[in-house]
Formats: structure tokens, sequence, C-alpha cells
């Protein structure tokens, strides 16, 4: 995964300018998987701007035609892949469908929902790569439906190596407009942080579950 470095600090800058993603080494998150995190990832927050959503929807296109070509249709991730994916797949003229974390309890028992036909290319969106499960749960649904998934592009990903690990075992390729050091450069450059919060985060980054224990 090469990022264009100047769309990749672009985007940093501004999920930090609208607290998409808010930093706080001395005052940690806490998810819901219990653990503490200096850092808290919010991408739906840029749909409220539209100036930034237009840019993230025109890199997200830029990035699928660079890196996979011009699939059959786009699906989205629900529920953060969504809005986003729609976007994406207005700006490329193509069909958008959006996968469940679940099959619907009642009715068709769709988890895939939207017309498509087997064989199809598609690419996956998601709006942040953590570990990459839930991504990677819409990506075997679209294979089990015959499906032939091109990759998966995401706004962000801290850049675990799980996460890698995951997506190199599932054979999916994966792409972010931004990562974790890209975020910590600009924050950095944009005084969101100091210097002395840097061992710190990158400590985090290292073992996110037990940081701060």
């Amino acid at each position: 995964m090469i990022l264009n470095n100047d769309r990749a600090l672009k985007v940093a800058e501004f999920l930090l300018q609208i607290k998409a993603i808010k930093l706080q080494p001395t005052n940690p998150f806490t998810w819901a998987s219990g653990w503490k995190s200096p850092i808290y990832c919010d991408n739906r927050k840029t749909l409220s701007y539209p100036t930034i959503r237009t840019f993230i929807r025109q890199a997200y296109s830029e990035v699928i035609l660079e890196k996979y070509g011009k699939p059959d249709f786009i699906a989205g991730v629900a529920t953060g892949g969504i809005a986003q994916g729609a976007l994406v797949a207005q700006e490329l003229g193509i069909p958008f469908v959006y996968v469940r974390s679940t099959p619907k309890g009642h009715g068709l028992g769709n988890q895939i929902e939207g017309d498509f036909e087997k064989g199809q290319k598609v690419v996956v969106i998601e709006d942040l790569i953590s570990t990459g499960g839930s991504s990677l749960q819409a990506v075997d649904a679209l294979r089990e439906a015959g499906c032939d998934v091109k990759g998966l592009v995401a706004i962000f990903t801290y850049d675990f190596d799980i996460a890698k690990e995951n997506f190199k075992k599932a054979n999916c390729p994966f792409e972010t407009l931004t990562n974790y050091d890209f975020l910590i450069e600009q924050a950095i450059r944009k005084e969101y942080i100091n210097e002395s919060d840097l061992d710190s985060l990158q400590a985090w980054r290292a073992n996110p579950s037990t940081w701060n224990q």
C-alpha cells in the first residue's frame, strides 16, 4: 500500500481540523473493546463539511481507478461505509450496494442490499480500518454471493500489524487515503500535539491492548 503523500497529508489535515480524529495522549479514550487509546476516530463527521466531503469522494475515486480500475459496482460496509460508498458510486457513475454486518432478521434475510450479478467486479468502501474484522466480513459476504472483490479502500487506518495480517490471509488488497503516520506527522506540523507526545503515540500503535495499563 503506497500512498500519495500530498493527498494523505491533506486528508489527515482535514480529519484533524474538524475533529473527526482527536488525539489525547494524556487524557485517553476508552474504546468499546476496553482498550485505552490516545486517539478517537469518527470519519462520519466528514459528511457534514461539503468541501471536505467532495475532496474525500474524489480521492476515493482516484485511488479506485489508480489501483483497481473501474469496477462494475461499489459496496459500502455498514454503517460507516454506506454514505461514503454511495458518494463514490455517484462520482464513478456506477451502481451501489451495501453490506450488513449480519443477514437481516426478517423479510428476505438479505445481507447485501441492492442489485448486482454474480461475477461482477466490486470495490468495497470502508471509512476506518482498525483490525479489519468488520471489513473482511463484508468481503466474505460478497465473495460468497459470487462477486469478484478487487479490493477495499478506506479513509484511514491505524496501521496495526494485525490488520495487515488479516487482509493478507483473506487475499484482499486494501488502500487508504491516509494513515496513522501521516496523521501524526501533520498533527505535529500543525501543532495539534507536541514532540513530547510522540513516544506515547508510537507505543500505543505498537501495543494498543496493553498501552497505559
